[in-house]
């Protein structure tokens, strides 16, 4: 089983802030892939921007793998849009979101996609938090990891610790 999980953000506003996206893709339970990545920043840069990049970095990495993949991320638009059930009318994410839609329409026939709460998404969350974290930008929209209670941290490992399992 390959679960490939993504996130999105973009600070200290949205759109037009700095963007930055996480992935994580583990097999048979076991992490092979952790990194974040910085979209950019200025007028052309949103959340949906960060969360499709995230998405496309997720995929590009469970293609390399056999077996079912779980594709999981907090963004409804995207989890709605890569599997067709939302059309696109347009906006700042649609050339990421047609980068996306490639690589899942490869994965097709061993792709399924589940849209999780924010909350059940930390490890990538942290991911894409730290790319903005490292060049120093101040986050108004969500709030840092520090900022987050220890109960909602330890519902996100028992969450995840559940999904492993199948």
């Amino acid at each position: 089983m390959v679960e490939a999980w993504f996130d999105g953000c973009c600070e200290p506003v949205n759109p037009g802030g700095y963007a930055a996206w996480g992935a994580l893709v583990k097999v048979d339970g076991s992490v092979v892939y952790a990194d974040g990545g910085y979209c950019g920043t200025g007028r052309k840069m949103s959340n949906n921007v960060a969360e499709y990049a995230g998405a496309e970095a997720a995929l590009l990495e469970a293609e390399k793998h056999s077996g079912k993949v779980i594709l999981r991320g907090d963004s409804k638009l995207v989890i709605m849009q890569l599997s067709k059930r939302w059309g696109v009318r347009g906006g700042l994410y649609v050339p990421f979101y047609e980068k996306a839609v490639l690589v899942a329409s490869r994965l097709k026939p061993r792709l399924r996609m589940e849209w999780i709460p924010r909350r059940f998404n930390g490890e990538c969350d942290k991911l894409s938090k730290g790319v903005l974290k490292e060049m120093n930008i101040k986050f108004r929209i969500q709030p840092e990891e520090d900022d987050i209670p220890e109960e909602v941290n330890e519902l996100d490992v028992q969450y995840q610790q559940a999904l492993f399992k199948d």
